[in-house]
């Protein structure tokens, strides 16, 4: 009986050491920059406040921007806040497909790759997040209006170390 824990305990700690790499994570180490994502470039950033003002007309715009990473999803990455110098832009990952690291990434430099998009959240929405935040039903009436945002959904983040 000793001998079966002992090897139960074994396989157990073994089990919880692997070592597995995200297969979508690439590390250049010449450029300390880390990939995520699809691999995308360093070059041809593009100006937020011009990239906005577009999306304000048209909706939507596939573009590459730049900020400091403010924050990250801290259960799985599976999205980011970025600090573009005017806004702070809610950032997440096409169709799930790749995550960003959990924590030590903030302050550093991204580059984004993907859609900065026009996102409305409904009426109905908001009173219902209202309501998860325990505002009070008089708080929680005055809320006659849409939210527009701008959202961006990224096929490739660069992160500079």
């Amino acid at each position: 009986m000793k001998r079966i824990f002992a090897l139960l305990l074994t396989i157990a700690i073994y089990s919880c050491n692997s070592n597995q790499v995200d297969p979508t994570e690439k590390v250049v180490s010449n450029n300390n920059v880390t990939f995520y994502g699809k691999e995308i470039s360093n070059d041809s950033i593009l100006d937020f406040n011009k990239e906005k003002e577009l999306v304000m007309t048209k909706g939507q715009k596939s573009c590459k921007l730049s900020g400091k990473i403010v924050e990250t999803c801290s259960k799985k990455g599976c999205w980011m806040t970025l600090d573009t110098g005017e806004d702070t832009l809610f950032i997440k990952f096409r169709d799930y497909g790749f995550f960003v690291p959990i924590d030590s990434v903030e302050g550093k430099t991204a580059v984004i790759q993907g859609d900065l998009f026009l996102d409305t959240t409904s009426i109905e929405m908001l009173k219902h997040y209202a309501e998860d935040a325990g505002k009070a039903e008089d708080e929680i009436a005055l809320i006659t209006e849409p939210s527009y945002e701008l959202g961006f959904i990224a096929d490739g983040v660069i992160i500079n170390e």
